[in-house]
């Protein structure tokens, strides 16, 4: 597999003088490397023609550092390249792991790569593989992290505009959410005559670098003054010529300070936990994901996946917003599969769909459309090469992160917590998403439900009758019953 002619690593020739020099000449080695980034800027992990990608970085990285020549550059698949994993447009990474033949002596060659590679690309080490080693065929299991915040269970979070508008007039209104730069809204009540009425605007200054191929792209940041929220609604509001009543301001700031109050109380508790839980361990086991994915028949044998486990057991406060992790570890992913899994997830926990909606999804004479999670909170955390660890145990390393954790939990904390925290304080990313989770947009929600979502009876019964205890036993009482329909779907498939 050398490019050289001989296995010697040094070559003889003369200088200037007549003397003969010893000049250094390398071989290839078959490595795993080992590193991690940050996706935001990037078209995902695979290389595409005319799209910035991960790959793309790191092929130039690999050439200008000495690890692939010249007639090689550009060409792949002539140095034996393979990914353990394809990661979607802006997702990141910690644990990814690429193969290949490459030169990567002399000395310090994780040093080299690192220098022509941007801060948001990491590489933490290589280690010496098999000449068969592939990193995308002897990847036994990939784990995934998706950071989903807390609020994002609650049912009377971020509502859309339909939602509020129904609790209208029933002593529960649900009160628009004046940080989402929701398209159309209106502050409710605002009616009168405002003319004669002086109101200033204070501009906003937008201002973000430009992401070139080889700059960073977490560099990327707003500026804006101070602005309440009631300004900006006012002010758009006058720009539309509609009138003003002016002694409902101060009411609507009071129940936008009592709904951020009430968001800051929901937390994720036991009980809340034990249900999510649930929920996730419908998707465990070998299924048709065919309906979690794009452009995928039923018929295809591509379709069938096996998840090993998926939980949501621990939470992380990242820019003051929890966020609960939610760990998927299987052998392999379709494309938006995990955050499909994710986006159907959490319609069942605000009630927008029932929990045998998940089992119904996977028949294969079922197509239906299952909303998909923004990408943003989605990582790949860890890749594992357990047969491949057992086969060579005597004459290879073992392929693995343990000697790169401390690193990788730094890079991890520094760009990709970092990242994701500030995205949903700024731009609110999975808030807005939550506002299109509803029937309107997904009408595949209420497939099964005999006309009507059972769940969303339980929400309306919470704006129009009940509170409290009464609300928390109704709903806990339905999801009951619809785990042991589910419960008796799975037993029957596993006896069958």
């Amino acid at each position: 597999m050398s490019t050289t002619s001989s296995d010697d690593e040094t070559d003889l020739s003369c200088g200037g003088d007549g003397t003969e020099t010893m000049i250094p000449k390398y071989k290839r080695r078959k490595v795993a490397i080992f590193f991690a980034f940050c996706g935001v800027g990037y078209q995902g992990m695979q290389k595409n023609p005319g799209a910035k990608t991960i790959e793309g970085e790191l092929e130039e990285a690999l050439f200008h550092a000495g690890a692939v020549p010249e007639a090689e550059r550009g060409k792949p698949k002539v140095y034996d390249f393979a990914r353990s994993a394809r990661t979607d447009k802006g997702v990141s990474a910690v644990g990814q792991v690429v193969s290949g033949r490459f030169y990567v002596d002399p000395p310090g060659f994780v040093d080299r790569l690192n220098s022509k590679l941007p801060d948001q690309i990491r590489v933490f080490g290589y280690k010496r593989v098999a000449r068969s080693f592939s990193s995308k065929k002897f990847c036994d299991r990939r784990r995934y992290v998706y950071l989903i915040p807390v609020f994002a269970l609650d049912p009377i979070s971020h509502r859309d505009r339909e939602a509020v508008m129904a609790s209208l007039g029933s002593g529960e209104e649900y009160v628009k959410c004046f940080e989402c730069s929701e398209r159309g809204r209106k502050i409710p009540g605002l009616v009168g005559n405002f003319k004669g009425m002086n109101f200033g605007t204070k501009p906003l200054d937008f201002q973000s670098d430009i992401v070139s191929n080889n700059s960073n792209a977490l560099r990327t940041e707003i500026k804006r003054e101070a602005l309440s929220s009631v300004d900006v609604e006012v002010a758009r509001l006058l720009e539309d010529g509609c009138k003003l009543n002016t002694n409902s301001l101060k009411e609507s700031e009071e129940k936008i300070n009592e709904t951020t109050e009430a968001k800051n109380k929901f937390c994720y508790d036991e009980k809340l936990k034990e249900r999510f839980n649930r929920i996730l361990s419908y998707y465990v086991g070998s299924y048709n994901f065919h309906n979690f994915t794009t452009r995928m028949k039923a018929d295809d044998p591509a379709a069938n996946r096996n998840i090993i486990s998926f939980t949501a057991n621990t939470g992380i406060n990242l820019d003051g917003i929890e966020f609960i992790k939610c760990e998927v570890l299987g052998k392999s992913f379709m494309l938006h599969q995990i955050r499909k899994m994710m986006g159907l997830a959490v319609a069942i926990m605000r009630n927008c769909a029932p929990e045998s909606l998940i089992q119904t999804a996977f028949s294969k004479d079922v197509n239906i459309t299952v909303p998909m999670a923004p990408e943003v909170g989605l990582y790949l955390d860890e890749c594992f090469f357990t047969s491949y660890n057992e086969k060579f145990e005597e004459s290879h390393e073992e392929v693995s992160m343990e000697a790169y954790k401390e690193e990788a939990e730094a890079f991890k904390l520094k760009y990709i917590y970092s990242h994701i925290g500030s995205a949903e304080r700024k731009y609110g990313s999975v808030a807005l998403w939550l506002h299109s989770l509803n029937h309107r947009n997904y009408p595949d929600l209420n497939y099964g439900s005999h006309g009507h979502n059972t769940d969303q009876v339980l929400v309306h019964k919470k704006v129009n009758e009940t509170k409290g205890t009464t609300q928390t036993v109704l709903a806990s009482k339905q999801n009951d019953e619809e785990h042991s329909q589910v419960k008796t779907f799975k037993e029957t498939m596993t006896q069958a």
